[in-house]
């Protein structure tokens, strides 16, 4: 059985797209998000924007993402992908939405580094004069 860190990034996030497909058919909008920790994919899926009700009810969504335009999304998140650099903890978030018939999609890429981390790399005696700084 093949484990998610022997997976490439990208084949990982073609996995999450593939779960989220049937979900995505029923959405016109949200987020989707992917968490990622020494560059697999944890923690996965999708925000929805507030449902809309009237009247005491809620209304439930007409339609969603055709397959065309799931597979634009889906090639688009994976495109996306090139910007990311060097950083190997962090979340990708791809809000999109359907206006008019057209699929519109922003990838937000967020690294995460921790402090810890730097402190081993760089030990004190690498920047003495740090150690006497106040600030």
């Amino acid at each position: 059985m093949l484990k998610p860190e022997q997976l490439s990034l990208g084949r990982q996030l073609d996995l999450v797209f593939r779960e989220l497909e049937d979900e995505l058919s029923c959405l016109s909008s949200g987020t989707v998000f992917v968490q990622i920790r020494n560059n697999t994919i944890g923690k996965f899926g999708i925000r929805h924007l507030p449902l809309e009700g009237r009247n005491g009810e809620i209304c439930s969504q007409d339609k969603g993402l055709t397959p065309v335009q799931y597979s634009s999304f889906r090639l688009m998140a994976l495109e996306s992908l090139k910007y990311k650099r060097r950083w190997t903890h962090g979340e990708i978030s791809y809000e999109f939405t359907v206006r008019q018939s057209i699929l519109a999609v922003d990838a937000i890429l967020e690294s995460n580094y921790n402090m810890a981390n730097l402190m081993i790399r760089y030990p004190r005696h690498t920047y003495p004069d740090l150690a006497s700084e106040v600030y």
